[in-house]
């Protein structure tokens, strides 16, 4: 980088949010509208702050990657962060925003459902916009499919969550729980993922009737919560090509059945020993087709389905060692030596949904295992609200940081975001058209 770009580069970092707010307005314009638009279940003669300013409080408590709503409330309750963050809700201004007891009260009655649909308008925008198309696969979206657990402590702070018993049978035998959910995002390319459905899972008092494993028992959950996932994912976006991506946890005839009704396609992680007929009608067959590191076999009977097996081996020097890992997938795809090493690379991005979604959203830019409330409704809104914050987010980071060359580690993204919600506003310069044109068009 020269110098004269470094200088740049420099004066572009001093208000973040600002950038953050362009990228938003220029992939998303809508959202502060969609905001005000949810169905607001409070009475109107309560109401003193409007839905739009409640979620868009919540939004930049996400932009900022503040975990708690005690943290939200100390670091907002200031002048000038107050007067900027409703200019970018484009809200009059107010003495203060909504205080955290506040937001929960409102969550705790707004309908998930609302926060949903504003979460399916993003991914059809997104869509629609041509911006991704180049993250399809043979014509498919990726979307990538898997559970993850949320807070979990000694204290059950409602009804819905699930039980998990350690050191059992012995003295210090001891129960914890916790919330976990299945997370179903679509994969746009450049290590950016937006989340499509959300589904909670829930477990019940047969799983200890039926003494299952704790593998066992996600499965089991998980595979059901699936079935619920898919009819989400169907029912808004019905004519959407899609190519589920999963873990060996959903080997199984039932997500298979499912992927064949909706029309979709799967590629879905395989370990020996999740489905060992799949691995011994594998090995029986004589000849295997090879395409570079990678081996597969079409045709390969699975209870009374017919999937296609494919395996490729990775080698990598470790520590002067050279070390080979094999992954292997089932998928409906035939394989052929053109479209191999494609099928190879959509397989591995199920770890998107690992690193830009779980490990980013609970330790770089925010927790999502905080429980900001311990009502379940308000849980649920408190996540989906991460899902759109985040988002957002990864569309700065890529659009604005990385095309114009400004290098930050991603435990300070969040941090210099907070720090410029209290800057004073001034008049935006044109200085990201010197840099990258792409940014502003």
């Amino acid at each position: 980088m020269s110098r004269e770009r470094d200088r740049i580069a420099k004066r572009l970092e001093k208000n973040p949010v600002q950038e953050c707010n362009r990228i938003q307005k220029k992939f998303y314009p809508e959202l502060f509208s969609k905001f005000e638009q949810v169905t607001d279940p409070r009475h109107r003669s309560y109401i003193k702050y409007s839905s739009r300013e409640m979620l868009g409080t919540v939004y930049y408590k996400g932009i900022a990657g503040i975990s708690s709503m005690q943290g939200m409330t100390r670091e907002f309750n200031n002048e000038t962060v107050a007067g900027n963050l409703y200019s970018f809700m484009g809200s009059k201004e107010k003495e203060y925003l909504p205080h955290g007891v506040t937001v929960n009260e409102f969550l705790e009655r707004l309908d998930p459902l609302e926060l949903e649909e504003i979460q399916s308008d993003i991914v059809y925008k997104m869509i629609r916009r041509k911006t991704f198309d180049d993250a399809k696969v043979l014509g498919k979206w990726l979307v990538l499919i898997d559970g993850s657990e949320l807070d979990e402590g000694k204290t059950k702070k409602n009804e819905n969550y699930l039980s998990r018993c350690y050191n059992k049978g012995k003295d210090n035998e001891f129960i914890k729980y916790h919330r976990s959910i299945l997370e179903a995002k679509i994969y746009f390319g450049n290590n950016l993922v937006c989340s499509i459905a959300t589904e909670p899972i829930e477990n019940s008092a047969e799983y200890n009737e039926k003494k299952l494993s704790e593998e066992e028992i996600k499965q089991d959950c998980e595979s059901k919560a699936f079935v619920r996932i898919a009819a989400k994912i169907k029912k808004r976006f019905p004519r959407l090509p899609i190519c589920i991506v999963a873990d060996g946890l959903y080997v199984s005839e039932k997500v298979l059945k499912i992927c064949k009704a909706n029309s979709w396609d799967y590629i879905i992680r395989y370990k020996e020993g999740c489905a060992p007929t799949i691995e011994q009608e594998y090995k029986a067959i004589p000849e295997k087709n090879k395409a570079g590191n990678a081996e597969y076999v079409n045709g390969v009977i699975f209870k009374d389905l017919d999937v296609n097996v494919l395996k490729y081996r990775e080698t990598k020097k470790k520590r002067g060692e050279s070390v080979t890992t094999e992954f292997a997938w089932i998928t409906n795809i035939e394989i052929t030596n053109k479209n191999a090493q494609k099928l190879v690379k959509a397989g591995r991005s199920r770890w998107k949904i690992e690193n830009q979604g779980f490990n980013r959203q609970k330790r770089w830019q925010g927790n999502i295992e905080h429980a900001c409330s311990w009502n379940e409704r308000a849980q649920k809104n408190h996540y989906l609200m991460e899902q759109i914050s985040d988002f957002m987010k990864q569309l700065y980071e890529y659009f604005y940081l990385k095309k114009n060359e400004i290098k930050k580690t991603q435990k300070n993204i969040s941090s210099e975001l907070l720090a410029s919600f209290g800057l004073q506003l001034t008049e935006t310069e044109d200085i990201p058209a010197q840099l990258n044109n792409s940014v502003i068009n």
